[in-house]
């Protein structure tokens, strides 16, 4: 129904809802999933997330990490009007909205002084 967000993954570097997206749609995009993002947590995103503990019950998370870097993707220096179309629609029942955006802005520090480790 793709209300919440939560099974967000990328096909060819978009955001896309996995959960109302037929596999035989899908074709030989390129699918990147939240274990997908980084061998080793180093994206970013993920060192953001966890250096600044964005997450309460996790639940949501993987859906917002792979909207946040697919966004950071197409814009690496996203205002918060950007921000805010982005994430639109990934949904966080613990209401961490304001750790996302601050991940979200880590996460363009951490970019821009070679985020990866």
């Amino acid at each position: 129904m793709a209300q919440c967000g939560a099974c967000t993954v990328q096909l060819n570097g978009v955001a896309t809802r996995a959960c109302q997206t037929p596999v035989s749609s899908v074709g030989n995009a390129a699918i990147t999933t939240i274990e997908g993002l980084s061998p080793d947590g180093s994206h970013p995103v993920q060192r953001a997330w966890m250096e600044l503990d964005v997450p309460q019950c996790g639940y949501c998370q993987a859906g917002q990490i792979m909207a946040a870097s697919a966004l950071l993707a197409k814009k690496p220096r996203p205002s918060e009007a950007d921000i805010d179309e982005a994430m639109n629609g990934n949904l966080c029942r613990c209401a961490t909205y304001l750790r996302i955006r601050e991940g979200i802005h880590r996460a363009v520090q951490l970019a821009a002084t070679g985020g990866a480790r």
